[in-house]
């Protein structure tokens, strides 16, 4: 905790990340060629997963050992998302939600406009061969344009909670839920932790109202493996070296370096000496002669 004008900035004890309920462009993607993206509605069976969904992350937080908690949401713009905050807030009380804020980095990422989908179909099998993070819809986004606005999103978050912008009382645990899309929450997770292009694509989408949780460890680290099991972190798509370091960040200090984490250091280089020795000085004098004659 820091003090700032007089006050305690506390972190979040949970950043909860949940996708929409099922849309009608889940059931049917015909509904893109007539209906603008943001207006897609959820269907039926969308508005029970997002009531559940809610049930599930009341259950969650009221069952963490604490009774002073509260929740902030922030919320895309879309239609369906709009719609899942509002059956998930069914599940809480008044007194337990201390704000909400409309976010439009957050947003789904921009495919153009009307989505035509035999020519949908084509470009998606372009972007497979591609790759999914860098390839760039025509008058859309790529994932890694996403990636920016959700890193600049995440910037805004962390002066929130700074300067307790959420008006939230220190002596509450805080949990903020981020009602948002498959790949904008895929995203987040990347930018958060670190992960590369190459982890990213691992990942599997999330479900229609599934949601990951974020949870603040023991050393004040955030880690996927407080609260999710490791057959969990598998079927996410997470590699095994990924799913250690949830569990290194479970119990790390805030700030420590993972020595251990592989694509931190070894997947840029080759091995790198333990030691500034007379041999890595006459390596650099060969390479350096060799490159110069």
């Amino acid at each position: 905790m820091r003090e700032r004008d007089g006050h305690r900035a506390v972190l979040p004890k949970r950043i909860i990340l949940v996708r929409h309920g099922e849309s009608q462009g889940n059931n049917d993607p015909a509904a893109y060629d007539t209906t603008p993206d943001p207006k897609i509605q959820l269907t039926t069976q969308g508005i029970a997963q997002a009531r559940h969904a809610g049930v599930r992350m009341r259950h969650l937080i009221a069952g963490g050992g604490s009774t002073n908690w509260r929740v902030y949401f922030y919320v895309s713009p879309y239609a369906r998302t709009r719609s899942t905050l509002r059956e998930i807030g069914r599940s809480f009380s008044r007194k337990r939600v201390i704000g909400v804020r409309e976010e439009c980095r957050i947003r789904e990422q921009d495919f153009g406009n009307f989505q035509v989908q035999e020519h949908m179909n084509v470009i998606k099998e372009t972007r497979q061969r591609f790759g999914r993070f860098f390839y760039r819809f025509p008058e859309g986004e790529s994932a890694a344009d996403v990636f920016d606005r959700v890193s600049s999103f995440l910037e805004s978050l962390w002066r929130d909670v700074d300067m307790n912008r959420l008006n939230h009382d220190p002596s509450d645990d805080l949990n903020l839920i981020i009602v948002s899309h498959g790949l904008a929450s895929r995203v987040f997770m990347m930018k958060w932790f670190k992960w590369t292009v190459e982890q990213f694509e691992l990942l599997r989408n999330f479900e229609n109202g599934e949601f990951r949780v974020l949870q603040l460890g023991s050393g004040g680290e955030y880690s996927l493996a407080v609260h999710h099991a490791d057959e969990e972190l598998l079927e996410w798509g997470l590699s095994p070296d990924m799913i250690a370091d949830q569990k290194w960040r479970a119990c790390a200090n805030k700030g420590e370096w993972n020595d251990r984490c592989s694509w931190y250091l070894d997947s840029f280089f080759d091995p790198l000496p333990d030691s500034d020795d007379d041999n890595v000085d006459k390596l650099d004098e060969t390479n350096s002669l060799t490159v110069h004659s």
